[in-house]
This record gives C-alpha cells, structure tokens and sequence, in this order.
C-alpha cells in the first residue's frame, strides 16, 4: 500500500478553532473601532470665519472673499471698537495660514480678508495674470500685466465690500503678499501709497521683468519725498540661487531693494526687514507674516494697549 500524509483530525478542530476566535476578535476590534471613530459629513472650518463670491465688473471676473473676524468681535465690550485689516492675495492658500497665526490672543487683533483665484481658472493662471504690473513676453505660457485693474478692483470692490459690512479702521490696512504677491505689494505702495499704511511682503519676486520694481521706486524718488507706510520685508536664506539651484537671487533682491528704500529717507516711511534663517522660497511665508504682524501690530500699533 502506498504512504500518505494522514491528517490528524485533532489538529483540524484546532485550527479551525483558532481562526474562529482570530476573526471573532478582528470583528469586535471592527466594531469597536466604528462606534470610536465617526467622519463628519461636513469639512473643517475655521472659527469666525464666512465666504462670500463678488463678481468684479472691473475684472469681469468673479472672485471668492474669505473673511475671518477676530475674538469678541460681536461683544457687547467691542460693539464701538473699530479693527485693523489684514488682505492677502493668494487667498485659498495664505488665508487659512494667517487664520492660524492670528488665532491666539495678542496676535488676534485684526479683520482677515482672504482673495481667492478667479473662479475657474487655475491658481497659477490667475495669480500671475493678476499679480504682474507690466506685459512680459518671456512668459508664454501665461498672460502678465493685470495689477493694475486688480489694484483697481481691491481698491474699489474688495475694500467697499469690507468696509461697509464691518466696523473697520481704514487707516489701518495692512497688504500681504508672497512671491508675485510681494512684488505686487512692493509695486502698489507707489502706485497707490495711501490705500494701504502698512505691507508684508515675503519673498517678493523682485527680479520680474528685469526688476522694473526698482524703476518704479526711483521714478516715484523723484517727484515725492514722503512715503507714509509701514513695509516689513522677509526672504529666506536658502532663497540665494547658488545654494538652492533657484534662477534668481531672492536673497540679493531683497537687500537691494531694502538698501535702495532707506537711502531716500523717506519722511514717514518705517521699514524692517529680515532674512530668515533656515527656510526656502516656500517656507518663509508663515515665518514672515507672523513676524511682520508682530512688528506692525505691536512695535508700531502698541495694540496691547486696546
């Protein structure tokens, strides 16, 4: 008779056994873990926060506006205080940073105003057609040359909007911008230097088209010896094009511009400005609006005081 392996139906009833009780647990475990643990049908929100579309008939575009009010607003303590504004472009991805970094007490002392992209079309798209003073050819992929109707259309749609739905200080607007963002406010304080007092600019892309930034300062040098705004001035250290493979020297920009700004002296222009230790192109921004505010809000404002 032939050999064959016998089954010991011992062993059987043991291993069945055993997965049994292994699947009984994974089931308990399932079921325990599902009355734990529940998903929310609704996405997270920021506290005191509210969005409202504007259709710009400057822009002939419409545009998403993300608004965060700061703590206590509607108490009856604060019913005839008026708030400092903060604006951002680049809305959908600077608003919920400074929603975050102006959360906590001494820091929360202001309206967030947040201008997101132009519906339908791309971040990128929008933000470089809209944050860019002049036409450049060398940017083929995008159109450049619309700020000087987005100025427009935040001077007279995005500020009214603002200002008429909330108890505001108009002589306390503050202007941030990252990247373009920043170029666009280091170009608009000339262009417009009483509709904001105060700016943060954070790795301003000081070097778009041949740094026509720099010329726009010195043909406004010329006829003006005032420049009544607060700038506050950020670059990373890792943003030097040698170190970090970058096309332009943002570190060296920066410098420049800052050294350009104090050798006019101003009458009433205040400016600060830092190059942040240990971060790149796309990391300073946080570190940059928290210390500009901070700068702003308390070294100039005295805010702790209200």
């Amino acid at each position: 008779m032939g050999g064959g392996f016998k089954v010991n139906n011992k062993w059987v009833v043991l291993v069945i056994r055993s997965i049994l009780v292994v699947a009984l647990l994974l089931t308990s475990y399932q079921v325990s873990s599902d009355e734990l643990i529940t998903q929310l049908s609704g996405a997270f929100e920021i506290q005191d926060s509210r969005s409202f579309t504007i259709r710009s008939k400057i822009l002939g575009r419409k545009y998403d506006l993300y608004i965060k009010l700061p703590a206590g607003y509607f108490e009856e303590v604060n019913r005839e205080r008026d708030y400092p504004v903060l604006y951002l472009n680049d809305g959908p991805h600077t608003f919920k940073v400074a929603a975050g970094a102006t959360h906590f007490k001494k820091m929360n002392k202001a309206i967030v105003v947040g201008i997101s992209f132009a519906h339908g079309e791309s971040g990128q798209y929008s933000r470089v057609r809209d944050l860019t003073p002049e036409y450049d050819k060398s940017w083929k992929k995008y159109k450049t040359g619309g700020a000087e109707k987005y100025l427009r259309f935040i001077e007279s749609e995005v500020i009214p909007f603002v200002e008429t739905r909330y108890r505001v200080n108009s002589s306390r607007r503050i202007l941030s911008g990252h990247s373009l963002g920043g170029s666009f406010g280091a170009w608009a304080l000339f262009k417009k230097p009483r509709l904001f007092s105060s700016y943060i600019l954070t790795s301003p892309s000081l070097w778009f088209k041949d740094e026509m930034v720099f010329d726009v300062e010195e043909e406004y040098a010329k006829k003006n010896k005032s420049l009544n705004v607060n700038i506050f001035m950020a670059t990373g250290a890792l943003e030097k094009a040698k170190k970090r493979g970058m096309l332009n020297d943002m570190v060296d920009g920066h410098q420049r511009f800052v050294k350009q700004l104090r050798s006019r002296d101003y009458q009433g222009l205040h400016i600060e400005d830092e190059v942040v230790v240990g971060t790149d192109h796309f990391s300073t921004f946080p570190v940059g609006l928290t210390k500009g505010l901070r700068w702003i809000y308390h070294d100039l404002w005295n805010l702790d005081s209200e």
